[in-house]
C-alpha cells in the first residue's frame, strides 16, 4: 500500500488503550501547541503556549483526508497530535462531520486543562471516549511534571474534570503517566482518582524515546495495587501488535511516533 505525506491524520498505529487507532492532528501540522510542556513528552518542549480555543485549521481540510482514506482497519479515529486537541475551536464540528460518514468509535486524549469549559463539553459530547492525563496530586507536583502555563492550577483542573464526567455518558478514562518524579505520591493521587471514578485508570510510563526514563513493569505492578477497585490497565499488560500505517514515516515522526 502506497503510503499518504498527510497534514492531519496519520497512522494507523497500535495503541495499547485503542487498538489500531487512527490520528487526527487539529491544531497543527508543524508546531506543538499546547497548554503544557510535560517533562516526557515525545514530542519535545512546547513552542506555542496556549490556553484559548481557536480555529486552528478548517475542518473541510481534516475531512478531506478522512474521505480520501484507502480501505484499512481501524478501531478508533483518535483526536491528539501535536499539543492539546481541545484548543481547537471546530473540534465539535470536525467530530460531527466525521460521524456522518466513518463508522468507527471516536476517541478524545485530552491533558484535561480546558475539561472544565461548557464549549469543550459540549463538543466531546459525542465522541465514544475521552482518556484524560491525571499525572499530579497538587500544585507542586504539575508544575514539576506537566509544567502548564501560570494561569493554570491543579485545583481548577480537578474541578473540570469532575465537572466533566459528571456529564458526560460515554467512556472515560484516567491516563496517569508515571516516572520517578511521581512514583512515591501514587497512593495520593490514587485517592483522587477514587473521587473522580472513572471507568478506566490507565497506568502508564513514557516507553517511546523521550527526556524520561520509563519505570519498570514490575514498578508499574505495585503502583497498580494503590488503585485497588478501580478498572485499571497498565502498558505492560497489553502485547503489542504490529499495524501497517498508511501514513509516510514523515508524517508520523511529525507527531512523535516512530
Amino acid at each position: 500500500m502506497h503510503r499518504q505525506d498527510y497534514k492531519y491524520i496519520y497512522g494507523p498505529v497500535f495503541s495499547w488503550r485503542l487498538g489500531s487507532s487512527l490520528g487526527i492532528d487539529p491544531i497543527s501540522d508543524r508546531d506543538k501547541i499546547c497548554s503544557f510542556d510535560c517533562v516526557y513528552c515525545q514530542l519535545g518542549k512546547t513552542t506555542k503556549f496556549s490556553d484559548t480555543r481557536k480555529k486552528y485549521i478548517a475542518e473541510k481540510e481534516v475531512i478531506a483526508e478522512i474521505n480520501s482514506l484507502p480501505t484499512v482497519k481501524i478501531d478508533y479515529i483518535t483526536f491528539s497530535g501535536r499539543g492539546e486537541p481541545t484548543l481547537a475551536k471546530n473540534l465539535g464540528k470536525m467530530i460531527k462531520q466525521i460521524k456522518k460518514s466513518r463508522k468507527e468509535k471516536i476517541a478524545v486524549i485530552t491533558n484535561s486543562s480546558l475539561l472544565g469549559n461548557d464549549d469543550v463539553i459540549k463538543d466531546l459530547s459525542e465522541t465514544d471516549f475521552v482518556i484524560a492525563k491525571f499525572d499530579a496530586f497538587d500544585q507542586r507536583s504539575l508544575s514539576g511534571i506537566n509544567r502548564p502555563m501560570p494561569v493554570i492550577k491543579f485545583d481548577s483542573i480537578i474541578k473540570g474534570i469532575k465537572k466533566f464526567k459528571s456529564r458526560y455518558p460515554n467512556k472515560f478514562a484516567l491516563q496517569i503517566m508515571f516516572i520517578k518524579d511521581n512514583i512515591k505520591y501514587a497512593d495520593e493521587i490514587a485517592h483522587l482518582a477514587r473521587e473522580i471514578n472513572p471507568n478506566e485508570v490507565q497506568i502508564n510510563t513514557p516507553l517511546r524515546q523521550c527526556a524520561v526514563k520509563p519505570l519498570s513493569k514490575n514498578e508499574l505492578n505495585n503502583i497498580k495495587k494503590y488503585f485497588n477497585g478501580l478498572n485499571v490497565i497498565s502498558v505492560y499488560d497489553i502485547r503489542k501488535k504490529t499495524i501497517r500505517p498508511i501514513s509516510s514515516k514523515n508524517t508520523l515522526k511529525r507527531r512523535g511516533k516512530t
